[in-house]
């Protein structure tokens, strides 16, 4: 088994300069059924980003837009359900700390959470869109019909449940569902 990304669009870092440079990349069906088995998807019918990529120091941020298309399995009936994705991201790619080892932990601040770590002499466009995108589908899809599964199967609706302990009901408000 390789260890190359499903869908792989390398950057070399010693191509970027302070000047933003558009890169816009595409996957191909081969890449794009991969990354739906990966990602255990029924399909992914389209993916595609455009980004700006540009050189601050050492760092490397990635700003742009993801646009995909796919399906999922109803989590209730197993229905494909058909989602299309339009996601703007930012990343900023930094090479990786030195540690003095296995025991020495990594502190990343929450302003950090967008930082990727990359060695060697490239960044990869094409992984970061393959992960933005699995950041960005619905975690628990639903097709018609899915709520009368649930009730059958003797699920309970959310009303019906236990309320929500006050940290999961400030989640759920900020999440907007």
């Amino acid at each position: 088994m390789s260890d190359t990304p499903e869908f792989s669009r390398p950057v070399r870092i010693d191509t970027l300069g302070s000047a933003p440079r558009t890169v816009s990349i595409e996957a191909d069906e081969a890449e794009r059924a991969a990354l739906a088995r990966r990602f255990g998807f029924e399909s992914v019918s389209q993916l595609a980003a455009e980004a700006e990529v540009v050189r601050k120091g050492e760092a490397i941020v990635a700003r742009g837009t993801l646009t995909a298309a796919l399906a999922q399995s109803c989590v209730a009936t197993g229905e494909p359900v058909e989602e299309t994705i339009e996601e703007p991201f930012e990343v900023e790619f930094r090479p990786h700390p030195n540690v003095a080892g296995p025991e020495e932990e990594l502190e990343i601040g929450e302003n950090e959470l967008d930082v990727v770590f990359y060695d060697g002499a490239m960044i990869d466009v094409g992984e970061l869109a393959a992960e933005t995108l699995l950041l960005s589908v619905d975690p628990y899809p639903r097709a018609p019909g899915a709520e009368e599964a649930l009730k059958e199967a003797g699920v309970q609706s959310e009303e019906d449940a236990a309320p929500l302990s006050p940290l999961a009901q400030a989640l759920k408000d900020k999440l907007g569902k």
